[in-house]
């Protein structure tokens, strides 16, 4: 069954896709093995900068959720610089998303939910995903969310 054009949902929802960011170290921000692309850790940001802080301490679950949005959105950019096609994702496979947290925070999957929600109403079927959220005590730059995701993709230009 064909489905939607990508981009058109993303349209449709008022995204639109932001330029990538340059690696921060030395690393690829995306490699492609077979079928499979794997999207190094994302960091969090808002208004252009890295979006700093610490659920259960200066941010709410709900910024989280927001920020998790923005974060797939983010990753959606860097996914179509790689392939230059979104229509070519088959389905998202794996998503980890490490939650700057306090020791008593307890609502990382809450956070996370925004990335998910996202890739789930743009791919539908295919855009639901495995998953795991970590808390974790600090990120780099001090970044409230670090999200990174596996994507199998087609071969080609083809979308099947």
């Amino acid at each position: 069954m064909d489905r939607q054009d990508i981009y058109a949902k993303l349209k449709e929802r008022g995204v639109a896709l932001p330029n990538v960011a340059a690696p921060a170290a030395a690393y690829a921000m995306c490699v492609q093995s077979g079928n499979f692309a794997y999207l190094s850790g994302h960091l969090a940001r808002k208004d252009g900068q890295v979006w700093v802080g610490k659920f259960g301490a200066t941010l709410m679950t709900e910024e989280g959720n927001g920020a998790a949005r923005s974060l797939a959105i983010d990753l959606l950019a860097m996914l179509h610089a790689h392939l230059r096609n979104l229509n070519r994702v088959k389905r998202i496979v794996k998503l980890t998303s490490f939650v700057n947290s306090t020791a008593d925070f307890t609502g990382q999957h809450l956070v996370t939910n925004g990335a998910s929600e996202l890739f789930a109403d743009v791919f539908g079927e295919s855009g639901k995903h495995a998953r795991s959220a970590f808390g974790v005590s600090q990120i780099s730059l001090g970044a409230c969310v670090e999200i990174e995701l596996v994507v199998e993709v087609a071969c080609g230009s083809d979308r099947t």
